[in-house]
């Protein structure tokens, strides 16, 4: 074991020291750049003293991003979405550096040096991840890997990890065990990994202890009070350690700033959106004569309910059975202008005015509809936790899961936000939403049959009768 953790640690040292090499190559290219094209040749009216903040700035905000979109989950993600988090990274920074440029000199400069930059940068950022790729599969091995689960429906929860990284190699199914741990060690024998996905607590407790002395991966899917007590706060006043939970309470000071944050978001969103706003509005009146607007009563903080406003992507009848349903996968009721809508989130855009008002939030959980929050509450009586906090365009769960994710999943990333609540965090879910934007699979619908995401897919994982045979 003390060969493998020194093998585990040269391995961590490379992969840092790699991705130090494509941060300085990205940030050293800007500076050239800004240095020999912008700073010397295209800015006049501007401080030379500024060259040092500008840089600065550009390094900081590189980094912030880089972090946002995780480009160096290498293992963990397909080289394409690290690629594309690098190159969008690069396109915001040198965005907002150039917008500033412009602030500084008076002027519109030519735009042409940052444009090539943001060129060179794919090509190296491209070569870079398929290259470190290579040299990850090169020292990481494939690890032999045991899961643990209480039953068939916890199987599509595995998928998810599976697609997180491909170093799992499933061997060992092993379906609703005994609480004897004792038992279960054994079987665990010789594994390199264990999933652990839907046992009770005391036993996944036991897995992960057994995995820690025996340095083993563990992936472990958590309950919903796993969740709760991450944002448990810890009272060192006395010598028994004791974890404090209480309903979400934040500093006033960061309510204060995230409702000013809202404010001035959302008049600049308005303004600047105006043009979309209204080429979409005359493109669906006159695909069907119909409304342009569609209101629906939604629930927010402490279950006050409001109107949410989004464009119509739906036909006017769309509901006239009476049932309030989630869109399915190909759904008749929407409109081919409102497939389109759709795909690119244009129908959300009206909710700024829902912000501008207050019934909702820049970042947040996804108002439900009462009706569906209802049903949603006789399964998990929890899920009106996600109600601690005012609802929000954007959030956790609309930047790691999908439409169709399972209300049990987007709960539990509901209350990731309400435990991690800050400015930091609502600047990070923002910049990240700019990337969900582009993930077809986040806009997928739920199957065809269902009213709601409760019914989840089994996913392609082997059952345990496949494994064994």
């Amino acid at each position: 074991m003390r060969e493998r953790k020194k093998q585990d640690s040269k391995h961590a040292l490379l992969m840092s020291f790699l991705k130090l090499v494509h941060f300085c190559v990205s940030a050293f290219g800007f500076a050239a750049v800004w240095w020999f094209y912008y700073s010397r040749h295209a800015l006049e009216n501007y401080y030379r003293n500024t060259d040092f903040l500008i840089l600065t700035g550009y390094s900081v905000l590189l980094f912030f991003l880089f972090r946002t979109y995780h480009v160096y989950n290498i293992g963990y993600a397909r080289v394409t979405d690290n690629v594309f988090g690098q190159i969008l990274s690069n396109i915001i920074s040198a965005g907002v550096v150039y917008f500033v440029a412009c602030v500084l000199s008076g002027a519109f400069l030519n735009p042409i040096a940052l444009l090539l930059l943001c060129l060179a940068q794919f090509i190296w950022d491209g070569a870079w991840s398929k290259t470190v790729k290579l040299i990850y599969r090169r020292i990481y091995k494939t690890l032999r890997t045991a899961v643990v689960f209480r039953r068939q429906d916890d199987l599509s929860r595995v998928e998810e990890i599976r697609r997180l990284t491909r170093r799992l190699d499933f061997q060992k199914f092993i379906e609703n065990p005994a609480d004897d741990f004792c038992a279960l060690a054994k079987e665990l024998e010789g594994f390199d990994a264990v999933v652990v996905v839907g046992v009770n607590a005391s036993l996944r407790n036991g897995i992960a202890k057994y995995c820690i002395q025996n340095n083993v991966r563990c992936f472990v899917a958590p309950h919903v009070g796993d969740i709760i007590m991450q944002g448990a706060l810890h009272i060192s006043s006395i010598r028994v350690p004791i974890f404090s939970v209480r309903r979400a309470f934040k500093n006033p000071f960061y309510l204060m700033a995230k409702r000013a944050f809202d404010i001035l978001v959302s008049l600049c969103a308005i303004i600047l959106l105006s043009p979309i706003y209204l080429i979409t509005a005359l493109i669906i009146k006159l695909y069907d004569h119909g409304p342009v607007f569609y209101k629906q009563v939604r629930l927010t903080k402490d279950g006050k309910t409001f109107k949410v406003i989004k464009f119509r992507s739906m036909k006017v009848d769309a509901e006239k059975d009476g049932v309030a349903r989630l869109a399915a996968e190909k759904d008749d009721r929407i409109t081919p202008v409102g497939k389109f809508l759709r795909s690119c989130r244009l129908d959300e855009l009206p909710q700024f005015f829902n912000i501008l008002a207050g019934s909702m939030s820049i970042v947040g959980p996804r108002p439900e509809r009462p009706e569906i929050a209802e049903q949603y509450e006789k399964e998990m009586p929890a899920f009106n936790l996600r109600l601690q906090v005012k609802a929000g365009l954007t959030g956790f769960a609309q930047v790691y899961g999908r439409y169709n994710t399972t209300p049990y999943d987007k709960l539990q990333m509901d209350l990731m936000y309400v435990n991690k609540m800050s400015v930091s965090e609502d600047l990070r879910l923002m910049f990240a939403t700019i990337r969900a934007i582009f993930k077809s699979e986040s806009t997928e619908g739920i199957d065809k049959d269902a009213t709601t995401a409760m019914k989840t897919r089994v996913s392609s994982v082997p059952t345990v009768n496949e494994v064994e045979s």
